[in-house]
């Protein structure tokens, strides 16, 4: 699985193996039901239990704005910021030619039907600094363009509490590129 190492793969059997056969059971019942309990949302394609998700079922998150983010997992980390109350938009992946995967594959003709029903402000456009995560956000802000609304990126550059004697020539580049006005 991703993210998990043969060591700590390791521990989660051995801590499995000392459970009675109850609770790898139980757990091999949970794992098993996770299709069944668990789908996208109707309107953004996160993960839920119902027919919305959270931030799609929240009457406190701001219409006006929507964020496209590559994977579910994305608004996770997102979320965690506490920066951002608007809505979000999964594509389940990116364009990736070489990989077979076009727009087509992409929940990209959700999005521009959610763009023109909902009255969006801003598209943020939050997938990956990868040439194919620029290469779709690229495509959907041509696709989307020639609207009345405020298309942006999420800024690229050096991380907080970065060396600069350790960054590559493409972070320093594009940090140079993004720099905004003190004061």
């Amino acid at each position: 699985m991703p993210g998990v190492g043969k060591k700590s793969a390791t521990r989660m059997a051995y801590y499995i193996l000392a459970q009675d056969r109850g609770f790898a059971r139980s757990l091999a019942d949970e794992i098993g039901g996770l299709h069944e309990r668990i789908r996208p949302c109707s309107v953004c394609a996160n993960y839920t239990e119902g027919e919305l998700c959270e931030v799609c079922a929240s009457p406190r998150r701001d219409r006006g704005a929507i964020c496209v983010v590559e994977h579910p997992q994305d608004i996770a980390v997102l979320e965690a910021s506490g920066e951002y109350q608007g809505t979000y938009h999964v594509l389940g992946g990116v364009i990736a030619p070489i990989d077979g995967v076009g727009p087509q594959q992409l929940n990209i003709a959700s999005l521009q039907s959610r763009v023109e029903k909902e009255g969006t402000r801003e598209l943020i456009i939050a997938t990956n600094p990868t040439v194919d995560g620029d290469a779709t956000a690229l495509y959907i802000a041509r696709l989307l363009g020639g609207r009345k609304i405020t298309i942006t990126r999420l800024a690229l550059g050096l991380p907080v509490g970065g060396d600069l004697e350790y960054a590559d020539r493409l972070t320093i580049a594009r940090s140079l590129r993004g720099r905004v006005p003190l004061g």
